[in-house]
């Protein structure tokens, strides 16, 4: 079968419809997703470069939620060694309340003073987060990377605030130390303190006691510091992933109201572009005419 031959005229009006329908088809299609660049055949340059700017973002989003999940751990620590500064102001409290005491009160003192270090120390193993205990002694860290690209990290190592090892750290490791250790722990007890030494071993005890609480309160101190350092990262990590996703977005992202307006340009191209073809058909049955 011969191909239809079409006038100049005609095939004009037929190529401007066609390309008119398939700008139309693209505009249509961007409205509709919202994407002025979908895949690598709208706009290779365009493309790859958001998808750089998308995938570092993707790779940031993870970094923070590992920033979120570090401060949420420090956190859990820091939440207990303030209440650990509160079980050893109550030692304290315990301690001093021996001194003018009688046999029995010191012995149901020495059983409060026993029970609230055990209290400390179950305090302090509770304080897990995810696994990591940061104040239950010196065998965990917890290390939060800020980026795939750089090398940039905290790393946080754990403290052993338990009882025994504040009580040995307070008095220089000494003989001493260790009797006062041993008392605090109820091994004798208040009331097995001779009453020529009483006065003494318990100031020796709430000196004991108010540097461990110096120890727990610098232990808090550099929680506190490192959380504020994760939340400055995360809250970085969320304006840069903001921006990430901007930048690609600019790159990728259609104007619907500008698509919108094309649409409507393209819609009426279409039908002068029929009207057109409308016309050429006309003018070829004129001539038909003159055979008539």
């Amino acid at each position: 079968m011969a191909d239809i031959t079409l006038t100049s005229t005609s095939r004009a009006n037929l190529l401007s419809l066609n390309q008119t329908t398939d700008l139309a088809n693209r505009t249509q299609s961007r409205l509709s997703t919202g994407l002025k660049v979908s895949s690598a055949v709208d706009d290779a340059t365009a493309y790859f470069a958001a998808k750089g700017l998308s995938d570092r973002a993707t790779d940031f989003t993870t970094r923070k939620g590992d920033i979120d999940q570090g401060i949420s751990s420090l956190k859990t620590a820091l939440n207990a060694t303030e209440s650990a500064d509160k079980i050893l102001k109550q030692l304290k409290g315990v301690a001093i309340s021996a001194k003018t005491a009688d046999d029995t009160t010191k012995a149901d003192l020495t059983k409060q003073f026993g029970d609230l270090l055990n209290q400390l120390n179950s305090l302090l193993g509770d304080a897990s987060y995810q696994g990591t205990n940061l104040i239950n002694g010196t065998s965990q860290s917890l290390t939060v990377r800020f980026s795939e690209v750089t090398s940039a990290q905290l790393t946080v190592t754990s403290r052993d605030l338990r009882a025994g090892a504040l009580i040995t750290a307070v008095a220089d490791g000494t003989a001493e130390g260790t009797a006062i250790a041993d008392t605090l722990i109820g091994t004798s007890g208040f009331e097995g303190i001779a009453a020529s030494a009483l006065i003494t071993t318990i100031n020796d005890v709430t000196e004991s006691i108010d540097k461990a609480v110096s120890t727990v309160r610098a232990a808090a101190s550099n929680l506190g510091s490192n959380i504020t350092l994760l939340q400055t990262r995360s809250d970085f990590s969320t304006k840069y992933v903001n921006a990430l996703t901007e930048g690609s977005d600019k790159l990728t992202l259609a104007d619907l109201n500008e698509e919108g307006a094309n649409l409507v340009a393209l819609q009426t191209r279409q039908q002068l572009a029929l009207k057109a073809l409308s016309f050429a058909g006309q003018s070829e049955q004129s001539v038909l005419s003159l055979f008539n």
